[in-house]
């Protein structure tokens, strides 16, 4: 049986990868391997030479970079005295999730593929290349991509000869062992975990609690958005950030929607739970106190407030005793039902508990412990640092829309995270926001005197904001930057900040406000303005171009500007602009973090 062992690996951002590595788990378990799954970088790397099968499963996040959890494990594969047949006796599978939006779509899963090839893994599979703009999102490509390689890894592979396949039919185990206790401990309170973190660097594990200093509203009250400068202050925290990093908030569930979902379950919030290990290979969660009070399980752990993936269906029909709620459960769970499901679920943003709501039979049966493999954690979310040491040393800033929009549900959608933060007041309350610092995916200039051209409307204007504040407190000239909103009296924000740096000459700006008259004025079209200005930038002094904000069109359309001031000023024809921008992006010069 020792032959029968199946690993899978996966780099996860925001969750989803993680999610599909462990749906991929789960069917190998039916399968009867001895399986286990990991982040890449938990992972004994020095393992995968005696490794007989692995399936990979990770995102790409900014520009092509791979996420957090598998950059030490990327490190290691890209050692150039790795010898050529490292690895020729594992049998491999790459499934990569990505966003076609984006110019790098599924960079990571490319790279990860060939590069365990030229270290002699053989593929058992093609590598699989999910979108998530599909209209069925990822499982459009992943159900028939593991379809495909279970009959590849089954012939190899085959079932013992007293062994059957486990009918899809029969609950699985739940992942935790779950136990009720008195509640004369020692109460939990807040946000602590295990005392043997204190001390060490905050992390995802360990977040500083950062005091909250202010949270001002920078556009106008009558504007269509609502935009935010969140003030933290980090003193005491040992933690430092470079121009281009990123703030990582862990927010919690909002208020009313806990409540609802505590009611609507029949849990009693005070409550307390032990959780204890039912698969060796599954680490209990790392921030969750123990003894745990179902109040703080429900409000800092399960994220009510997602969209639930297809196997919250699967998993819940096994607890349906209504026949109808049965019945579309299933239906939700099988692949002919997953255009119903989109409708149902994706396309409109209905929450996990509004879709507890519309199945009340199935909610007061859901075990306890079966909460865990239901509901997922809820996700860290991520800000680019809006401030620089420089100006304010003890403090991050962030700048924020906060994320309201309609569906065809009656009830507006909420960002959680935005929603959360844009609620707290630091004038009533000791307010303080759990959060740890990561590295960003852009990466400025060394040289001081390197002129920066900086493209970035609306909240785009984040990185470049701390970065403007880094350089012009260090009296550095050479900053261009375009900024684009809707209306200069409504949503030109840090415009006061701006002006006293004009004067000085440490900076320039052009401003496109798309409102403000009949025809549509965009940062494209004063890039095309000031091509002059630009090409000579780029050209004579060796200037680094940055775009940051909507993923959607921008990135595209300053690109296509870009490239038009090139064949102008720069007398270059189309094929010849576009290889200029390649060389560009290649040595890091042009550089775009863009997000959907």
């Amino acid at each position: 049986m020792d032959s029968r062992r199946l690993t899978v690996l996966y780099g996860s951002q925001t969750g989803t990868a993680q999610d599909v590595a462990e749906r991929a788990a789960r069917e190998a378990k039916r399968r009867h391997f001895s399986t286990k799954v990991l982040p890449m970088d938990q992972y004994p790397i020095a393992s995968l030479i005696h490794e007989p099968v692995v399936i990979f499963v990770c995102s790409t996040t900014g520009q092509g970079d791979e996420p957090d959890n598998m950059k030490v494990f990327w490190r290691f594969l890209l050692r150039k005295n790795l010898p050529s047949n490292s690895l020729c006796q594992l049998n491999f599978a790459v499934l990569g999730l990505g966003d076609s939006s984006y110019q790098k779509f599924n960079f990571v899963a490319k790279k990860l593929q060939k590069r365990l090839q030229q270290l002699g893994g053989n593929p058992l599979h093609t590598l699989g290349l999910a979108d998530d703009q599909h209209d069925l999102g990822p499982d459009a490509v992943v159900d028939p991509w593991l379809g495909v390689l279970w009959n590849k890894v089954m012939s190899l592979y085959p079932l013992p000869p007293d062994k059957t396949i486990i009918s899809e039919h029969i609950l699985p185990p739940p992942r935790y062992k779950v136990q009720f206790v008195d509640g004369d401990q020692d109460s939990i309170n807040g946000l602590h975990v295990p005392a043997d973190k204190t001390g060490s660097k905050p992390s995802q594990n360990n977040p500083f609690c950062a005091r909250l200093v202010s949270n001002d509203r920078v556009t106008a009250h009558d504007h269509w958005q609502d935009v935010r400068l969140i003030k933290l202050d980090v003193s005491g925290s040992g933690l430092s950030h470079a121009a281009g990093d990123v703030v990582m908030i862990q927010p919690p569930n909002l208020p009313d929607e806990v409540q609802t979902f505590i009611q609507l379950l029949k849990l009693n919030p005070e409550d307390r739970i032990l959780l204890q290990q039912n698969d060796p290979d599954v680490p209990l969660p790392p921030t969750l106190p123990q003894p745990c009070s179902i109040q703080h399980l429900v409000e800092h752990h399960l994220d009510i407030h997602a969209v639930p993936r297809r196997w919250f269906f699967t998993l819940l029909s096994y607890f349906a005793e209504n026949e109808l709620e049965k019945e579309k459960l299933q239906e939700f769970s099988t692949a002919e039902g997953q255009e119903e499901l989109y409708a149902y679920c994706n396309r409109p943003r209905r929450t996990t508990l509004e879709v507890l709501q519309d199945f009340p039979h199935v909610t007061n049966t859901i075990p306890v412990e079966y909460l865990f493999d239901l509901i997922p954690p809820v996700q860290p979310r991520a800000f680019s640092i809006a401030s620089s040491l420089q100006a304010n040393p003890h403090e991050v800033h962030i700048l924020m829309a906060v994320v309201q929009y309609k569906t065809k549900l009656v009830t507006p959608r909420r960002g959680l995270c935005s929603t959360w933060l844009s609620a707290l007041n630091p004038q009533k309350d000791d307010v303080r926001v759990p959060m740890w610092i990561r590295k960003g995916t852009i990466s400025f200039p060394k040289t001081p005197a390197t002129p920066v051209i900086m493209v970035g409307p609306g909240t785009g204007l984040a990185p470049f904001r701390g970065y403007i504040q880094e350089r012009t407190t260090l009296g550095i000239t050479g900053n261009f930057l375009f900024f684009g909103c809707r209306n200069k009296d409504k949503d030109f924000f840090c415009a006061t900040e701006w002006q006293p740096l004009m004067e000085k000459g440490l900076l320039t700006v052009y401003t496109a406000f798309s409102r403000d008259q009949e025809e549509k004025i965009y940062v494209q079209h004063r890039i095309k303005e000031n091509g002059a200005v630009i090409w000579d930038l780029i050209h004579n002094q060796e200037a680094w171009i940055f775009v940051a904000g909507n993923a959607k069109q921008m990135p595209t359309d300053v690109q296509s500007a870009l490239q038009s001031v090139l064949m102008e000023h720069g007398n270059m024809g189309e094929t010849e602009a576009d290889r200029y921008i390649h060389n560009l992006e290649h040595r890091r010069r042009y550089q775009v973090e863009a997000w959907s």
